[in-house]
């Protein structure tokens, strides 16, 4: 079982930030619990941008021209309880891959934010890969509390490929 960690970088957690997901500091605290739990089986995501956008992605960040900057600025690190960990970087809201896959081994374990993007995008497409997946709603942090429970829900329809879990549940059963 592996956890993977989404997207936990400063772009998200700052309150400046159009990105900012408002509880992502309340996520901090459960997260570092899982990674102490986990150990060496932690995989940390981050969302970047391309060099040059293609397709969608060029309205997206004509909206969002900020986020134009290199995968080294500031913005994209991770929050400093994090900061340093390797990180496996994308340019898509979805983390879920050959490169994660490669990395997980078993099942899923999954917290981050946000829920109600990057989560479920990684989330659904694990689980349509066949794995089966964890996600810990105390250690998520959507882009308001309504987008949250609503991603929660949708990926709770995925069950039993989806478990929407807690951090004492998962701390508290075998591996």
């Amino acid at each position: 079982m592996t956890l993977v960690v989404i997207d936990l970088q400063r772009v998200f957690g700052d309150p400046s930030s159009p990105w900012c997901a408002p509880r992502f500091g309340s996520v901090v605290e459960p997260v570092s619990r899982l990674v102490a739990a986990f150990g060496d089986d932690v995989v940390f995501t981050r969302f970047v941008a391309p060099a040059e956008p293609v397709g969608a992605w060029v309205d997206y960040y004509r909206e969002f021209p900020f986020a134009l900057q290199p995968p080294d600025a500031p913005l994209y690190d991770l929050v400093d309880a994090f900061a340093g960990r390797p990180t496996l970087d994308a340019t898509t809201f979805g983390k879920w891959g050959p490169e994660l896959a490669a990395r997980v081994t078993g099942d899923l374990v999954v917290a981050g934010v946000s829920t109600d993007c990057c989560v479920i995008s990684t989330v659904l497409a694990a689980a349509d890969a066949g794995r089966r997946v964890r996600v810990v709603a105390d250690a998520c942090a959507g882009a308001d509390d309504a987008s949250h429970d609503k991603a929660l829900d949708v990926m709770g329809l995925f069950a039993p490929l989806v478990q929407i879990t807690d951090v004492d549940t998962v701390l508290a059963s075998p591996s």
